[in-house]
């Protein structure tokens, strides 16, 4: 239980989570530890992590970890935090992005112990008058309960009839698999719980639902999110993770090391109590915490090149040791500061290349650069600097 209520925002009920491991110690019978991973987002961050860390732990402690790719209910989309009804996806791109999803799982999960589920395979099969038999399980007054139907219904927006189904398709997966524990973020307390309603209606003994916290991105403000740009991605490289990881406020680096990586409840402690010592330079324990996702995702030569890498660039001022390269041959039209950054993706678009330029952000050879238009240097090559982590070798 230490193990497992380390980071927890709620578990619910937590007297029948211990009776449920008591019983499952007593058979020798693993428990079937429930995630639902929704296919709409194929690509994981540090966010993501905070639940299927949760479910490593589960498989460690010897339990049964069951991934359920929404490849059905992906196709109704999980209204959860939403103002507006969700686009729906086709079910091969739920399949597509599932796969995708299981694959950076497993970076994290154990191979072992894991099953991967879609549950179109029971859900597709329900007739017309099984999901009309479900849907009398439940009541639109209990829907309404849910905070952002509530917002939505209070403020005149929309809301489809098809997403009071998502709850419901999602608590017939608890069903079909008979969990004993959903895990979730704090964002799906609404659902899991649904789950343990539904279950009981089938006859089934409820599962026990943990929800986590959900992880603030970069900025410390809003959730990660790749739409909002404040993500770690965990297929990013080295570089990326770590320097990513550094630009975090202190007041986070406690939360991302107990959320986002395995040390002990000791090592923890530790952390508390430097991040406490004012003679202690929080940068320094960030940097503790770079070099230790750089090694969870990559390993180790990469953390500490990763390390080495940022000190130089950022403390040092010199430049990284590999840089992409770009060949400027005559006659291809790039005669400019502004149509060298679009050429090569260092600006999406003119417009971006003269607000860079405008915001100080663009230098050549360490010499910032004042005009868009500028003429490119003649020499043989030179080095372009966008932001502070993006370099460009152009040779001549």
């Amino acid at each position: 239980m230490d193990v497992i209520k380390r980071g927890i925002s709620e578990i619910i009920p937590e007297g029948s989570l211990v009776k449920k491991i008591e019983k499952s110690i007593k058979r020798k019978t693993p428990l079937n530890i429930k995630l639902g991973c929704d296919p709409s987002r194929p690509d994981l961050h540090l966010g993501h992590s905070v639940v299927l860390r949760k479910l490593r732990q589960f498989q460690d402690l010897g339990h049964q970890a069951i991934l359920i790719i929404g490849d059905f209910t992906g196709m109704i989309g999980d209204p959860s935090g939403r103002n507006r009804t969700r686009p729906s996806l086709t079910l091969e791109e739920t399949r597509r992005n599932g796969q995708t999803y299981f694959e950076q799982a497993t970076k994290i999960l154990s191979a072992q112990r894991i099953t991967m589920l879609y549950n179109s395979e029971w859900l597709a099969k329900m007739a017309f008058s099984d999901v009309i038999h479900l849907a009398s399980k439940y009541t639109i007054a209990r829907m309404l309960e849910r905070d952002d139907f509530t917002q939505r219904h209070k403020a005149g927006e929309p809301i489809s009839v098809h997403e009071f189904l998502y709850p419901l398709a999602q608590a017939m997966d608890s069903v079909a698999i008979k969990a004993d524990v959903e895990l979730g973020g704090t964002d799906q307390k609404f659902n899991l719980l649904v789950g343990r309603e539904i279950q009981r209606e089938y006859g089934l003994d409820p599962q026990v639902t943990i929800t986590l916290p959900i992880l603030p991105g970069t900025d410390g403000v809003e959730k990660m999110s790749k739409s909002l740009d404040n993500y770690i991605g965990i297929k990013e490289p080295p570089r990326e993770i770590y320097g990513k990881t550094m630009r975090i406020p202190d007041s986070l680096i406690y939360s991302y090391f107990e959320l986002t990586t395995d040390l002990t409840n000791k090592d923890l402690k530790e952390i508390k109590k430097q991040l406490q010592d004012k003679e202690v330079n929080p940068k320094d324990i960030k940097r503790k915490l770079a070099r230790t996702l750089v090694r969870l995702y990559h390993n180790e030569v990469a953390a500490a090149k990763s390390e080495e890498e940022f000190e130089r660039i950022f403390v040092e001022k010199s430049l990284p040791d590999e840089m992409r390269e770009f060949k400027l041959k005559p006659g291809n039209g790039l005669s400019n500061v502004g149509s060298l950054l679009t050429a090569t993706q260092l600006a999406s678009s003119k417009s971006e290349a003269r607000r860079l330029v405008e915001q100080g952000g663009v230098s050549i050879d360490g010499e910032k650069v004042t005009d868009v238009n500028a003429p490119l240097p003649t020499k043989k090559d030179f080095i372009v600097k966008v932001g502070k982590r993006r370099f460009l070798k152009v040779l001549q």
